[in-house]
């Protein structure tokens, strides 16, 4: 049954008092951060109103579940065709994003890996291709000032020591929400719906917002549907970014943006991501990007990357804003399709029992070829939003330990030994706190559910195996030396051995991301990657992740034949021709090559990016690979073989390693030591 409702019970000023004294004896005592304040209901804009017939007020006295504020700013890797997207395809460095999974229902069979997909944070060994993110081409400053104010000039020179200047505690940021003592995380479960159908659990209540923040209770079981009418698109300007430095590389960047000037591009420098302290950690995940002076349209803003990279062979990527919000009217119906209220840009539903919700028809795959509907449950409450095209988005807030419950047993086997779990709870922990300020900032959410970001699906992918693991590592995180949070991103195989972060997506070297040899053992004589061809062939390689129970030699190892046309095909885009002579050089520690050499009949080239490598030739498994020519008897060209090792890119911890030396009888803590140059697990919250 559905009924209106009034809460008298404690009149506004009794109240205002109330918080007044509450707020005062917090502040004098310092016993917790103050709760994120309640965000504005879209982007940028204030929510109008509202509902027909009744007036009722919101329930004073109980705790909502709303989400902190969220910016305007992007920085995404194209998910779907037609989605809106701040990073062209194969443009820029990318983000981990290969991995292992078997999470139950739609999607890849359960023989384990992910395709892999270079562009995520985590290369999960996912159910469904590659999990993780790309990294941002967007965003705001540290202090969330929009580009171009005295606030962001002020960041992008930030102090050499944020603790000596006082950071932001949680409840300053306007991101996340630390009720409770633990964040809670807004992800997108979908975009671009005309409707969606949902129903509580446990006793509902959703909020209209408004200026009398209308509010509808509602049972257990009932049926909403919410569609969107007289929505129109957000309209965004972009800048092409040109580089990307951590924000402690001065030097690096300030050598670049001379650099730039000197060919007579006018440049500035915008810093995106954020800094602040949990329980005495410093999470600072801030960087430097140095962008084109130039606010363009997206369009002209693509048209200016061709640009650069035929005059300068410069890799870029969009950097864009949101000039003008979406917005739309949100109009709720009931199972029997009476309309019951509107509300403008934004709904807000929660049960305060926690029983979360079910939620029809969650679109998932967008983009990949396991693309399909699934019903699924939720933990946690549901934001209704307009997103930047216009149409509707379901965003499940949720807290971050509830998050990852949903989230580890698709980055992993659920039935890997619990230390590698363990492992993987904690690095998907840290890496969900490494994306804040830094992905979606123009969305209404701060991660999507998918492979951009990181495979969830809620209570309906959970598996009791990883729930135990990240119980068992409740609020743990990596830091290294410095007490700095560990970019602690992953890869499905690294072929028995990982790579230095610098070599595959560029900018300064990461101490803690520094590849090695992933044996269990002597490594014995083999060396890289000079003698790479031999550690392709080595028989008997005492890997971790050939060791593994859950190994895959088809991963570990494998091979790729493309005839002479379809090379010609997919490099015809570079204009050298009839292609002649391939070759991969400048090879990190791994063997993994950063550049790709192509000659043709017309000319030659050369591609940059282990990412951009892999994709020309339909996502290579790696680029830790030899290239050769195969001829015909009369020694004409027939087509190219590719001979390589591991699945990702390889940097971080290796997924099935990680379960390789779980099962040889390493700790988590030790696992992760090995994978992140010594790093070590300390509690976040």
């Amino acid at each position: 049954m559905t009924a209106w409702r009034c809460d008298s019970t404690v009149s506004p000023p009794v109240r205002h008092a109330v918080l007044l004294l509450i707020a005062s004896v917090l502040l004098s005592a310092c016993a917790a951060p103050k709760p994120a304040p309640d965000g504005p209901r879209s982007p940028g804009a204030e929510p109008r109103v509202s509902l027909p017939t009744e007036d009722p007020t919101s329930v004073a006295g109980e705790e909502g579940s709303r989400p902190a504020p969220t910016a305007e700013r992007d920085g995404t890797e194209p998910s779907a065709p037609g989605r809106p997207s701040s990073q062209q395809p194969g443009s820029g460095p990318a983000s981990p994003g290969d991995g292992l999974a078997e999470s139950p229902g739609p999607g890849p069979s359960d023989s384990g890996l992910a395709s892999p997909d270079g562009s995520g944070n985590a290369e999960g060994l996912a159910g469904s291709p590659g999990s993780g993110t790309g990294k941002a081409a967007e965003g705001t400053s540290a202090t969330g000032a929009p580009p171009g104010t005295a606030a962001s000039a002020q960041a992008a020179q930030p102090p050499e020591d944020p603790l000596a200047q006082g950071i932001p505690t949680p409840g300053d940021l306007k991101r996340l929400d630390f009720r409770g003592g633990e964040p809670r995380v807004p992800v997108r479960l979908m975009e671009g719906r005309r409707e969606v159908t949902f129903s509580p659990r446990g006793r509902m209540r959703l909020r209209f917002g408004g200026p009398d923040d209308k509010v509808l209770d509602a049972a257990a079981g009932t049926r909403w549907t919410v569609r969107v009418t007289q929505g129109t698109p957000a309209v965004l300007s972009a800048r092409v970014q040109l580089a990307e430095f951590r924000i402690t590389d001065r030097a690096g960047m300030q050598a670049a943006l001379e650099a730039w000037r000197e060919k007579g591009l006018a440049v500035r420098t915008q810093v995106l991501g954020t800094v602040y302290g949990i329980a005495g950690k410093v999470i600072d995940n801030r960087r430097t990007l140095l962008l084109v002076d130039e606010v363009l349209t997206p369009e002209a803003a693509g048209r200016r990357q061709a640009e650069l990279l035929r005059s300068h062979g410069a890799q870029t990527t969009l950097f864009e804003e949101v000039r003008t919000p979406a917005s739309a009217i949100l109009e709720v119906r009931d199972e029997s399709g009476a309309v019951v209220g509107l509300a403008q840009d934004r709904l807000d539903a929660e049960t305060p029992d926690g029983a979360g919700f079910d939620v029809r028809q969650v679109e998932y795959g967008v983009g990949y070829d396991f693309h399909g509907f699934e019903d699924r449950t939720f933990r946690g409450a549901l934001q209704l939003v307009v997103d930047r095209a216009g149409l509707l988005a379901v965003v499940n807030v949720v807290p971050l330990e509830d998050l990852l419950k949903g989230l580890v047993p698709a980055e992993i086997f659920a039935r890997a030994h619990p230390e590698a779990l363990k492992a993987q709870a904690v690095t998907a922990r840290g890496e969900v706190l490494a994306k804040v300020g830094i992905k979606h900032l123009a969305d209404p959410y701060l991660l999507c559910s998918e492979q951009h970001c990181a495979v969830y699906r809620g209570r309906t992918g959970e598996a009791a195996s990883t729930t135990a693991a990240v119980e068992a590592t409740r609020g743990e995180g990596l830091f290294n030396e410095e007490g700095r949070l560990v970019d602690s991103v992953y890869s499905a195989v690294c072929g028995g051995h990982t790579e230095d972060n610098d070599v595959v997506w560029g900018g300064p070297p990461d101490p803690s991301l520094r590849g090695r040899p992933d044996v269990i053992g002597p490594v014995g004589g083999h060396r890289l990657p000079a003698s790479l061809e031999r550690w392709l062939t080595a028989s008997h390689l005492p890997a971790a992740c050939r060791l593994s129970s859950f190994a895959q030699p088809s991963k570990f190892r494998w091979e790729r034949r493309f005839t002479a046309e379809q090379v010609d095909a997919r490099l015809k885009r570079l204009g050298v021709g009839h292609v002649q002579a391939l070759a991969l050089t400048d090879r990190g520690v791994s063997g993994r090559a950063s550049v790709l050499t192509v000659s043709g009949d017309k000319g030659a080239t050369q591609v940059r990016g282990e990412l951009n490598i892999r994709r020309l030739f339909g996502m290579l498994n790696s680029s830790m690979a030899v290239v050769e020519a195969e001829r015909d008897a009369e020694g004409r060209l027939t087509g190219w073989l590719f001979r390589g090792g591991g699945w990702g890119h390889g940097v971080g911890m290796c997924q099935t390693g990680a379960i390789g030396r779980a099962e040889a009888g390493q700790r988590y803590q030790d696992i992760l030591r090995h994978y992140f140059n010594g790093a070590e697990v300390a509690p976040i919250y």
